[in-house]
């Protein structure tokens, strides 16, 4: 005779002679808990430091863990930076979800688009960083990784640009995979400029501002 003594956590079996625990995802929480220690410790590092100039040790020492830790969730400095890439691009594109779900009319999702992404670069810049800069300082990333999120990110501008072709909004024969990546390309290298130092030069709300007017300007049915 069996009896099963279950829980989240782990698995008690029990028979005549014995009983036999097995431990099922065990201190999963706190897994996760540690992985996105290590995340957000590896943001200020990549941030601080530069991605070619840290070093794995740097991060765990923010993190507070030994530096095997690390290992336990990534397999090096590229996977760490890859998942970081993946978990905070995810929080982004749901704050993109939610944001263009509350508006219709397309030039105005254009206008809600610019001015979030423009937002998200203002209120986090260590990440923001990572992502303009750091990004591109590893080659594994910029040659290996099939990007899927920034394929999703790169769509929501093109979902924009589709709807208002089909309303009449915007012009019918502009190219919707170049204009997207042409939106993207002025958002992109006006927020790294911002980053690496043009803040003195204009703010990020005046960035938004002119480079809303001037996309708009290009699209809109004449």
């Amino acid at each position: 005779m069996k009896i099963y003594f279950h829980s989240p956590s782990f698995l008690i079996i029990l028979n005549e002679r014995s009983f036999i625990i097995l431990i099922q995802g065990l201190d999963m929480a706190g897994q996760k808990t540690k992985r996105n220690q290590i995340i957000e410790a590896a943001v200020e590092v990549f941030a601080e430091k530069g991605f070619f100039n840290a070093k794995v040790s740097d991060v765990a020492k923010k993190a507070k863990v030994a530096d095997g830790t690390i290992y336990n969730y990534f397999n090096n400095k590229d996977d760490l930076l890859i998942n970081l890439f993946e978990i905070k691009m995810e929080n982004i594109l749901e704050q993109f979800r939610k944001n263009m779900s509350k508006v219709n009319d397309p030039i105005e999702k254009l206008k809600v688009f610019v001015n979030l992404h423009f937002s998200i670069i203002k209120s986090d810049k260590k990440l923001a960083e990572v992502f303009q800069v750091e990004l591109r300082q590893s080659t594994k990333f910029l040659k290996n990784y099939h990007n899927e999120k920034f394929t999703e990110y790169l769509n929501i501008i093109a979902d924009i640009i589709d709807k208002g072709k089909e309303t009449g909004f915007f012009r019918k024969d502009i190219n919707t995979p170049m204009i997207k990546l042409m939106i993207f390309g002025s958002i992109d290298e006006i927020a790294r400029q911002w980053i690496l130092g043009a803040e003195k030069k204009f703010s990020i709300n005046e960035a938004a501002d002119q480079v809303f007017e001037v996309l708009i300007g290009g699209i809109l049915t004449r």
